[in-house]
């Protein structure tokens, strides 16, 4: 099976006043096409920088990134835009909707940047699918966190990328309504064929993905392959 994401030996350190904080230390490993992957590890392990970094919104001190073919290091920012909004989605903790555009608009904005014919066909059949046919002229404002984080999910596959990334996908939600939450994630992703990382802390959202990516203190503790299939 093809690998869609190649991590080579990767290092980011911060200045922190008079010293440098080493954040990710010599971080490597693959993802291949399809499959569900999660990078867990306590607060301050580097998870979310090493997502930022597979995805081409930070550049590494050391090591290298491959992303759907492309060596990220090679690439301008203008051209890691452009394959960010071709080949990548992604799910915030907290939503990061646009407050002044309804449902439906969030999530046609993927779609017409890319010059699809008859978005909103396709974004009222993404928010029938999570369950907000009845919602799709509310705005942010007039939805509660899990209807949010659904409209996220449904603008995140509006566009079918090839790779989504997800930094704690329930971070902000109740324990019920963040269940609801990943359920609709993963029939979303089973069925668009997506490649799927998850950024968590929580271990049973991990244990529900194909592989586990366990960090503590910018280092792999362990890289392990779970029982799902």
């Amino acid at each position: 099976m093809s690998k869609i994401l190649n991590v080579n030996h990767l290092g980011k350190t911060y200045d922190s006043g008079s010293k440098k904080l080493t954040v990710l230390d010599d971080i490597s490993f693959s993802i291949a096409k399809g499959e569900t992957f999660a990078i867990v590890g306590p607060s301050g392990s580097g998870k979310t920088t090493l997502l930022g970094l597979c995805a081409g919104l930070d550049r590494p001190d050391n090591g290298s990134v491959e992303l759907c073919g492309r060596k990220l290091g090679t690439l301008s920012e203008d051209e890691r835009a452009v394959l960010r909004n071709k080949e990548v989605g992604f799910i915030f903790q907290n939503f990061q909707l646009l407050p002044t555009l309804t449902a439906l608009e969030n999530v046609i904005v993927p779609l017409e940047l890319q010059g699809f014919k008859n978005p909103s066909k396709t974004g009222m059949d993404l928010l029938d699918k999570v369950g907000l046919h009845d919602r799709v002229h509310h705005y942010p404002s007039q939805l509660s966190g899990g209807e949010q984080q659904r409209v996220a999910l449904a603008r995140a596959f509006s566009s079918k990328p090839s790779i989504l990334f997800a930094d704690e996908p329930t971070g902000n939600l109740d324990e019920e309504t963040g269940k609801k939450v990943v359920d609709l994630l993963f029939d979303l992703n089973k069925e668009a064929g997506t490649t799927l990382v998850i950024v968590t802390h929580d271990m049973e959202l991990a244990q529900l993905n194909q592989h586990i990516l366990k960090l503590k203190g910018g280092k792999v503790l362990s890289n392990e392959t779970t029982l799902v299939s």
